[in-house]
């Protein structure tokens, strides 16, 4: 579907109120001694990865509510990838998920991708589930399992991923695991560490010299007694051990309830092993919701500690971004579009913090004067900062009210049919 030939003729009738609304926001800023334009050329460069899993309507335990006109394949996901892009002009990578979206035509896949003006960024093994024709089983532990056979066989799925990245032009792995036990006793937490590591440097080594490995954890679940990876110190103690190529990766689902997670990532940011980040929303716990629904001061926070870090942490290498959630009620797209708009308000609000005034004050340990200077940036309407920097690149001036008005669920459906279901989901 041909999106970008038709956003200047939709973007035309609001354009004269997003001048305005540009205007009067920039003299303000301005008059602050804020570059309205520097601000804004941050927010058109600052792109976020798709997952190839996130097309589709997600699921829970109970059931999965099918949304019609799902990607039902690799080349169907990029081009939904695409729209996103061509809209939000925020979306430009894809994150693959294998084996469920393995290529099957490279050359024709990276050909697609460039058409869209997209690339490929971390990609993504699965050894929390068994696949059809596996000799061993992931029930009882995978990188960490206590049979052989089993380590091995996802040391080896890592180490073809890799070369399934090299293919693509990735450059970084992502491993999750949901290694862990339910009950008391079931394992010895020492041997499921050491194995884990042990297992993690073989990945490690077999990565090519300009590539990284993220190291994702999670407190709970599918495991709910421990999990072997389960907080950041973990995560960041198995990457120290791997070497100067391996990052701790942050997921905001990904913690117990009120952690403070712009504390965790200025942490690792100061070490320098802070490599990736993966945005959704929670209520509970890894919910998998839009990003900014539930704790948008949350997401501003967090930014502001990431802002902070990109600008004074050179030690940290360029962050890995991507949105990781999933979608059971709402259309697919039209959730990541809302998403990808969070992201992007929270960022542009970090980027108005006074960092200048805010240590200053930080100095004088006036604490209302440090809430002030956060909130003021907080509060801003920043809507028309964003829109300038979607239109500079030729997006929509209102993806979502663009994506509608184009009837681009309708269209998909009409080319795929109601009853498609997204791989690996």
């Amino acid at each position: 579907m041909q999106v970008r030939t038709q956003l200047s003729s939709l973007n035309q009738s609001g354009l004269s109120r997003h001048d305005s609304d540009y205007d009067h926001l920039s003299d303000r800023l301005s008059s602050r001694g804020l570059s309205v334009e520097d601000v804004v050329s941050q927010l058109a460069d600052f792109q976020v990865a798709i997952p190839s899993w996130a097309l589709g309507a997600g699921g829970t335990r109970f059931g999965r509510f099918s949304f019609y006109g799902e990607p039902g394949n690799l080349e169907q996901k990029i081009a939904d990838v695409g729209i996103l892009h061509a809209l939000t002009q925020t979306a430009g990578a894809v994150s693959l998920h294998i084996p469920w979206d393995t290529p099957t035509d490279y050359a024709a896949v990276r050909d697609l991708a460039r058409e869209y003006q997209l690339v490929f960024d971390a990609i993504n093994s699965n050894t929390f589930q068994d696949q059809p024709g596996a000799e061993h089983t992931y029930k009882h532990g995978s990188l960490s399992a206590t049979d052989e056979g089993a380590r091995q066989q996802a040391i080896d799925h890592n180490l073809e991923v890799i070369a399934i990245g090299e293919k693509l032009g990735s450059k970084s792995l992502t491993v999750w695991l949901a290694d862990g036990t339910t009950f008391p006793g079931q394992r010895n937490f020492q041997k499921s560490l050491t194995q884990t590591e042990d297992s993690l440097k073989q990945i490690y080594a077999g990565l090519p010299s300009d590539w990284k490995l993220y190291i994702e954890y999670k407190p709970y679940e599918p495991n709910f007694y421990s999990t072997v990876i389960q907080d950041w110190g973990t995560s960041l103690m198995l990457a120290n051990a791997c070497g100067d190529r391996a990052y701790t990766l942050v997921d905001l689902g990904h913690h117990l309830p009120n952690s403070n997670i712009e504390q965790i990532v200025s942490t690792l940011m100061l070490k320098g092993k802070l490599g990736g980040f993966h945005f959704n929303d929670s209520k509970y716990g890894d919910d998998d919701l839009t990003v900014g629904s539930i704790k948008p001061y949350a997401l501003f926070l967090i930014f502001s500690e990431l802002v902070y870090g990109m600008r004074n942490n050179p030690q940290n290498p360029d962050l890995a971004w991507m949105i990781d959630a999933s979608h059971n009620i709402k259309d697919p797209l039209e959730d990541l579009i809302q998403s990808l708009e969070a992201i992007q308000e929270a960022y542009a609000k970090a980027l108005l913090v006074d960092q200048t005034k805010l240590s200053a004050a930080q100095e004088a340990h006036d604490v209302v004067l440090c809430q002030e200077i956060l909130q003021d940036a907080y509060r801003t309407d920043v809507r028309p900062l964003v829109q300038r920097a979607r239109l500079n690149r030729g997006g929509a001036l209102h993806p979502l009210r663009a994506y509608r008005a184009l009837g681009v669920r309708d269209e998909l459906i009409r080319q795929r049919g109601k009853h498609t279901v997204a791989t690996g989901l």
